[in-house]
C-alpha cells in the first residue's frame, strides 16, 4: 500500500525488406536532381542490365555490406545470397521499367517535394552528398535512382491494391482461422531430456569417437600471461588522510542534511473499487479494529490479518521510515502530528480508512562527521580509484611492448596481478577475468607469439595479455575432448530414441483406442495438457501451434502427430474445442479486410514481378553479366 503513496523465396523477400528499409530511412536529406546509373557508364562494374537501365556492383555492396554489419548473413554463404540480391534488383528495375512503359513517370521536381516533405529534409547540397557517400556508401545517382525505384514500386502495389475485393466469406473464415481453439493433451519427445538418461561406457564413448574422429578437433590455442587491474586492490592501495575528508564534508554538508522523518505502520482498511453501500461497513470495521488496539491488543498482529495494503501488512504494517512528499496529504498531515507511541484515530484518504502509529521520530538534522566519515571516505576513493586503474594499466602496457618477456616482473613492480592461462581458445574462461566479451577474446585469439594485446575491460578490472605460445590446430585424441564425445554420442542416441518412442506411442494409440495416458506410460514418458489454444498460441515444451496444421477444424478424440517442433516431437489427443465467438467478429472485420488485402495485394504484385520479368528476358531485354557476379561472389567468400 504505501507504494500507492509515492509519487520470390521468402530470403529474398526478407532481403528485399532490409534494402527498402535502409532506402526509407536514408531518404531523410535533401534531394539534388541526378539522373539513374545508365548502361556503360561501369565497364565491368556492372552485373546486370534491364534496357538502358543497370544493376551496378557497387549498389549490391551496399546491401551485402549492411547484411554482414547486421549479421543477418553468414559470409560462408556468400554464393546463395549474392545471387538472390542480383535477381531481385533485376525485379525491381523491371518493375520500374515497366511502369515507366505504362506512363509512369516521377520528375525530379515530384522527387524533391517529397524529399523535402521530410525531417531531415532541409540539408543543404553538400550535406546532403557527404551523408550519402560516407554513411551509405553509394554515389548520390545511384541513390536516387533508389528512390525512383521505390515510387515505382509503390505505384504498382497500388495498382495491384486497386479492385481487391475481400468477402464476407473470407472474413468469417479468417476470424474462425484466428479464434478457433482446441485444448489437446500431449506427450512431448524431447532429445535434451533423453539424453540425460543416456550412459555410456568408456568403451562405448571409444568406439563412438573412433568411427566419427572426423567430428572432433581440438583449435588451436594460446599460451597467455595476463597483467589485471582489479578495481578492489587498486581501491585497497588509495589511502584517503583525515584532513581530505573534512575538506569533502564542510564542502557537502548539503548531501548529509536528513529532512525530518518518521517510522510509522499502518493498517488499511481500502474502499477502493467496493460498492458505496460497503464503505459504512468497512468503516465500521476500522472502528472496531480501533477499539480493540487501544485495549492492548497487539497492532502488528491485527495489521497482518486485516490490512489490504500489499505492501506492508505481512511486515505488521511496517512503513518503515517516511519523510514529507512521500505520501497522500492526509495521511501525512496526521502522521507527522503524532508523538513517539500514539495511535491516530480512523482516518480517510483516497484509497480507504486507515488506523497509524508512529513509532520513533527524528527532526531534521546534519548528520555528524564521525557518522558519515567512512561513506565520504569510499565515495574519494571511487573518484580517484578508474584513474588510478587506467594510469597503472597505461604504464603496464608501455613497458609490456618494450619487453613482452616481462609481464610477471612488471606486473610486480606495478603492484598489479599476474595470471597465466594455458591452452586458451576463444570463449573459454580466464580464471582472473571470467569469460571475456567477443571482441576481446577474437582480440587475444589472433596474436602472434610475443604481441601484446591493447587494454581490454572485463568486469571492473582492467587487463592487457601477451602471448608466450600458440599450438596449432589439430586432430583430437580421445582423452581431450572425452566430454564432448559422451555429450555428442548422448545426443545421437537421443535423436535416435526419440523416433522410435514417438513411433511406439502413436502406434499404441492406434490400437488402444486413443489412450494416451497408457501409451505414455508404455514409453515412460508423462501426459500435458495445454491451455486453449489458437493457431497464433505456442504449447509448452513444443512451440507454435501452427505445427498442428489442420486439426484446428477436428472433433474431439481426434489424434494428433507424431508431429515435430524444432528437436521435440508431439503425439497427443484433441480433448476439448473452443468455436470463436461470432458475436465479436464486427471488433475484427476491419482488422481482418486490411490484412487480406494486403496478402492479395502481395500475391498480384509478384504475379505482375513474374510476368514482367518472363517478357522482358523473352524480348531480350535482361541482361545478367554472370562474371562479374563471380568475381564479386569471390571476393565476399574469401
Amino acid at each position: 500500500m504505501f507504494d500507492l503513496f509515492r509519487s520470390r523465396a521468402k530470403a529474398v523477400r526478407i532481403l528485399l525488406g532490409a534494402m527498402l528499409a535502409m532506402v526509407a530511412l536514408s531518404m531523410l536529406v535533401y534531394l539534388i536532381p541526378g539522373a539513374g546509373t545508365t548502361v556503360g557508364d561501369s565497364g565491368d562494374q556492372v552485373v546486370a542490365e534491364i534496357g538502358k537501365e543497370a544493376v551496378s556492383v557497387p549498389e549490391i555492396e551496399v546491401q551485402i555490406r549492411n547484411a554482414l554489419q547486421n549479421r543477418q548473413l553468414p559470409r560462408e554463404l556468400a554464393d546463395a545470397y549474392i545471387p538472390q540480391l542480383v535477381d531481385q534488383a533485376i525485379a525491381d528495375r523491371a518493375v520500374a521499367y515497366q511502369a515507366q512503359l505504362l506512363g509512369f513517370q516521377v520528375s525530379d521536381q515530384q522527387l524533391a517535394k517529397t524529399i523535402r516533405s521530410l525531417p531531415f529534409g532541409s540539408l543543404p547540397p553538400d550535406q546532403y552528398r557527404q551523408y550519402v557517400e560516407q554513411q551509405l556508401g553509394m554515389t548520390v545517382p545511384d541513390f536516387e535512382n533508389n528512390i525512383r525505384l521505390k515510387t515505382y514500386q509503390d505505384a504498382i502495389q497500388m495498382i495491384a491494391l486497386e479492385g481487391i475485393v475481400v468477402t464476407p466469406a473470407e472474413v468469417e473464415a479468417e476470424y474462425r482461422k484466428r479464434n478457433d481453439k482446441i485444448k489437446i493433451e500431449y506427450i512431448a519427445v524431447d532429445p535434451a531430456k533423453l539424453a540425460a538418461d543416456v550412459k555410456a561406457s568408456p568403451e562405448e564413448l571409444k568406439a563412438y569417437f573412433d568411427k566419427n574422429k572426423g567430428l572432433f578437433t581440438v583449435p588451436e590455442t594460446r599460451d597467455v600471461q595476463l597483467i589485471v587491474a582489479d578495481q578492489a586492490k587498486v581501491a585497497e592501495s588509495i589511502q584517503v588522510s583525515d584532513a581530505q575528508i573534512l575538506g569533502y564534508y564542510n564542502s557537502h554538508k548539503d548531501q548529509y542534511r536528513t529532512a525530518e522523518r518518521v517510522q510509522a505502520r499502518h493498517i488499511l482498511l481500502s474502499t477502493t473499487n467496493k460498492p458505496k453501500e460497503e464503505v459504512a461497513k468497512i468503516q465500521a470495521k476500522a472502528e472496531d479494529l480501533l477499539k480493540q488496539i487501544r485495549a492492548g491488543a497487539d497492532f502488528g498482529q491485527l495489521a497482518q490479518k486485516n490490512s489490504e495494503d500489499p505492501g506492508s501488512a505481512a511486515k505488521g504494517g511496517d512503513l518503515g521510515w517516511v519523510v514529507r512528499g512521500q505520501m497522500v496529504k492526509n495521511f501525512e498531515d496526521t502522521v507527522f502530528s503524532l508523538k513517539p507511541k500514539e495511535i491516530s484515530n480512523v482516518i480517510t484518504t483516497e484509497y480507504g480508512f486507515h488506523i497509524i502509529q508512529v513509532m520513533e521520530k527524528e527532526p531534521a538534522r546534519l548528520r555528524p562527521l564521525d557518522e558519515v566519515k567512512a561513506e565520504i571516505a569510499a565515495a574519494l576513493k571511487n573518484q580517484s580509484v578508474f584513474d588510478q586503474m587506467q594510469n597503472l594499466a597505461d604504464q603496464a602496457h608501455a613497458e609490456l611492448v618494450k619487453a613482452p618477456q616481462s609481464a610477471q616482473s612488471i606486473a610486480q613492480k606495478l603492484n598489479l596481478v599476474f595470471a597465466t592461462t594455458d591452452k586458451y581458445s576463444q570463449g573459454k574462461p580466464i580464471p582472473e577475468l571470467g569469460n571475456l566479451d567477443a571482441q576481446a577474446g577474437a582480440t587475444l585469439q589472433a596474436l602472434k607469439p610475443g604481441e601484446v594485446s591493447q587494454i581490454f575491460q572485463s568486469g571492473n578490472k582492467l587487463a592487457m595479455a601477451v602471448v608466450t605460445a600458440v599450438h596449432p590446430a589439430h586432430p583430437a585424441e580421445f582423452s581431450e575432448v572425452e566430454a564432448q564425445v559422451r555429450q555428442q554420442d548422448a545426443q545421437a542416441q537421443a535423436i535416435g530414441m526419440v523416433g522410435e518412442k514417438s513411433k511406439k506411442a502413436s502406434d499404441l494409440l492406434k490400437e488402444n483406442g486413443g489412450d494416451l495416458r497408457a501409451a505414455a506410460k508404455a514409453v515412460g514418458l508423462e501426459v500435458k495438457t495445454s491451455d486453449f489454444v489458437s493457431r497464433n498460441s505456442a504449447i509448452e515444451g513444443i512451440g507454435s501451434a501452427m505445427l498442428l496444421g489442420d486439426v484446428f477444424n477436428k472433433p474431439v478424440g481426434t489424434i494428433v502427430g507424431p508431429v515435430t517442433g524444432g528437436p521435440v516431437t508431439m503425439i497427443g489427443k484433441i480433448v476439448d474445442v473452443q468455436s470463436a465467438d461470432m458475436s465479436k467478429l464486427a471488433q475484427e472485420r476491419d482488422s481482418i479486410v486490411t490484412q487480406l488485402k494486403g496478402q492479395k495485394a502481395q500475391q498480384r504484385s509478384m504475379l505482375f514481378q513474374d510476368s514482367v520479368l518472363t517478357t522482358l528476358i523473352r524480348e531480350g531485354k535482361v541482361k545478367k553479366h554472370q562474371d562479374t557476379i563471380n568475381r564479386l561472389i569471390a571476393r565476399y567468400r574469401s
